[in-house]
């Protein structure tokens, strides 16, 4: 860093001119992987503030670097360089920003252990704003007529009042609804009295699926000028256009994905978290923070309310709810009177396939798809896995076909093979390339096999495949929504996609292919995850049926129906599995009842990396020996990761444990600051890790 700032540079200003009443000192955060600001001189008439956005010359760069104004030096801390380089440039086009959401960004850096530098360039949209300041913004609405508010349930009305109570200051809340119970009207009236104060809002959604929807339901209440949304399906131009509405333009609510809490909003008046248990909100990649657990910080500084809603928290929210931290407002019942679905678990265990059904398909399921369709409704079947199936066998070798870049199989697609994380892929040949005799089996199922497999027992039914093959933008999403809600699907057959939060009006029945897909990872939240995931995948079935009518039906298909996460999800409340799975995580000091940072090291070279993670571990156990107290967390590792190889990287990990949260990001700072990985070797910090795979 010290070498960055005495280098020689084309932009140079000559300091020979400079103004001794003038003399300013300031930090700036670059856009660098620099671990602190650097110190830039201020040279303006002015100066500039806290906030401000800059450009200035950065060691021997040839173009100018952005940054951002974080503070004054003291002339002794300037003196420390020989040759300070000044602020080139004041980025007057973007507005400074706001003081909490600079210290926001700071935690962000802090907590994250990722450069403070790299986690402000979040924070302003690719794109520079167009030339004439009175661009029209096009609505993310297509069109919208205004709703008149339904009546609320008493349980709604309660925690609409409960929350809006205090609306000035900081206060966190649980919407604990079941599944139709109207958690989005909550949300709609609680952000009633923010808007009519002029503040703004933004409210998370965890999947892209979830957004045409709940754009449509806000802007019919509010109007679509009110309503801007943010979200990788945008185009650089688009999102430019949707930061700029929200910073000083018309929209008063932010709807998007995790990204949209990098939106620095001067007023902000309150946070949504809607489905807040969802993995999605954790970034896997550059900055790995998770949006939920950030919203609530961000919330905190701007002094603001923060509601998230979930039919199944996470553990680490219900922890905080029962420890007092957050206020808990239950909704028990549907929102509009209807009549419950059943839910029925089939044992798959020594279930005979007949010669007219596939293997995985059980005769129950297949009667209540037949029932749906002769009632002229919509099934649904979720499978959390794309393609035909997942292993191409050939049972007289044993051969099967593996990723040439990842240690994992390839999938078979029609007669494609194909590796889910690389994009590798290749032409299904006609024999075992390694016998040479051997006719190739495929082995398990996915989503194509279902549809396949559909088609023929069910020729008129219009069947629709929701994967990652079949839609990749937000137009296929619309589609989707569009054809599902007008009857041009009779059977939708999908993966974690269409489990999450949509409301499809004559979806009768919904069925679960193979609940055991996740049971078995070897990671702590499987348990969790399952149990989520069934509870939401139930909660998609006759979400409308009137006294009277038929009920909905969801089937859940297994092969270990004595799982704990399957016998919590049919027959118990949420309450009664949190406190079964929390008893087992005190055990082992798995969070919310401990910390974790995943420490992962990866490179083409697999002894680089494995030696380079060995002699981690082994200086921290020394360290420890050395300085119990400071250094005492638990280490489980380094081992290969699950996945130990993807894209030719070659995988490792060591994940550090403790009950306080302070000494582990110490001693995961003094990682940082004193072991450099060695060339081809890269480290990455994952704080509060949610995928160790």
């Amino acid at each position: 860093m010290r070498e960055l700032l005495i280098k020689e540079s084309a932009v140079e200003p000559d300091l020979r001119k400079f103004n001794l009443e003038h003399r300013r000192f300031v930090k700036v955060a670059v856009d660098a992987p620099l671990p602190k600001p650097l110190t830039y001189l201020d040279e303006g008439s002015e100066g500039v503030v806290r906030g401000q956005i800059v450009q200035v010359p950065l060691g021997r760069r040839s173009k100018l670097t952005r940054g951002l104004i974080v503070g004054t030096a003291t002339e002794a801390e300037a003196n420390e360089f020989k040759n300070l380089k000044s602020i080139s440039k004041e980025m007057v086009e973007w507005p400074p920003l706001p003081e909490p959401f600079v210290k926001w960004l700071e935690w962000l850096s802090q907590y994250y252990l990722y450069p403070l530098g790299f986690v402000f360039s979040n924070a302003l949209p690719r794109l520079g704003r167009f030339t004439q300041r009175k661009t029209k913004h096009p609505s993310p609405v297509r069109s919208s007529e205004r709703t008149t508010p339904p009546a609320l349930t008493t349980e709604q009305a309660k925690a609409v009042n409960a929350i809006t109570k205090v609306l000035d200051g900081f206060s966190a809340h649980l919407l604990l609804g079941i599944t139709g119970s109207g958690k989005t009207e909550v949300y709609l009236r609680a952000l009633e009295p923010i808007l009519a104060a002029g503040k703004k809002a933004i409210v998370l959604v965890p999947e892209i699926s979830l957004t045409p929807q709940l754009l449509s339901r806000f802007a019919n209440r509010f109007g679509a000028e009110k309503i801007a949304s943010l979200h990788s399906q945008l185009t650089d131009r688009e999102k430019t256009n949707m930061w700029w509405t929200m910073v000083d333009g018309p929209a008063q609510i932010l709807i998007g994905a995790r990204s949209a809490l990098f939106c620095p909003l001067a007023n902000l008046g309150m946070i949504i978290v809607d489905e807040e248990q969802e993995l999605s909100f954790k970034q896997e990649d550059h900055l790995r923070y998770h949006a939920r657990d950030a919203a609530l910080v961000l919330a905190k500084l701007s002094g603001c309310p923060i509601i998230l809603g979930s039919a199944t928290p996470s553990l680490e929210t219900w922890q905080n709810v029962l420890t007092q931290k957050f206020q808990v407002h239950e909704l028990t019942h549907r929102a509009v009177a209807v009549v419950p679905p059943t839910l029925e678990v089939v044992d798959m265990r020594g279930l005979e396939s007949t010669q007219d059904l596939p293997g995985w398909l059980s005769p129950k399921m297949h009667g209540a798809i037949e029932t749906a369709l002769a009632a002229g409704k919509q099934a649904a079947l979720f499978l959390n896995r794309r393609g035909v199936a997942n292993l191409l066998l050939c049972p007289a070798c044993g051969f099967s076909f593996e990723c040439p870049n990842c240690d994992i199989n390839l999938t078979l697609h029609h007669r494609t093979l194909v590796c889910h994380y690389c994009e590798y892929h290749q032409s299904v040949p006609g024999v075992c390339p390694d016998c040479k005799e051997g006719e190739l089996k495929p082995i398990g199922i996915g989503t194509e096999k279902i549809q396949s497999d559909l088609a023929e027992l069910f020729p008129e039914a219009r069947i629709f495949r929701a994967d990652r093959d079949e839609i990749q933008s937000r137009q296929d999403y619309e589609k989707l929504i569009e054809d599902m809600e007008k009857q041009n699907i009779d059977i939708l057959v999908g993966t974690q996609m269409i489990a999450k939060g949509l409301d499809f009006p004559h979806l009768q029945m919904v069925g679960l292919v193979l609940a055991d897909i996740g049971m078995n990872f070897p990671d702590f939240r499987a348990g969790e995850r399952m149990y989520q995931l069934m509870t939401q995948m139930a909660g998609r079935a006759g979400r409308h049926v009137k006294e009277g009518e038929p009920p909905g039906q969801v089937i859940i298909q297994t092969y270990n129906p004595t799982h704990s996460a399957v016998q919590h999800a049919i027959g118990s409340s949420y309450a009664a599995f949190a406190e079964a799975e929390l008893a087992i995580r005190q055990l082992f000091h798995y969070p919310p009842h401990g910390y974790m940072i995943a420490i992962k090291v990866q490179s083409l070279e697999k002894s680089l990396a494995s030696n380079f993670i060995g002699g981690l571990a082994r200086k921290l156990n020394s360290l420890k020996a050395k300085d119990e107290n400071k250094f005492a967390v638990e280490l489980l590792g380094p081992t290969e990761s699950p996945l130990s190889r993807i894209k030719n990287q070659y995988r490792f990990h060591l994940l550090l444990k403790d009950t306080n949260r302070q000494r582990l990001h110490k001693v995961c700072q003094w990682l940082i600051e004193n072991e450099e990985p060695p060339p081809k070797v890269k480290l990455v910090v994952d704080v509060d890790p949610m995928n160790l795979l």
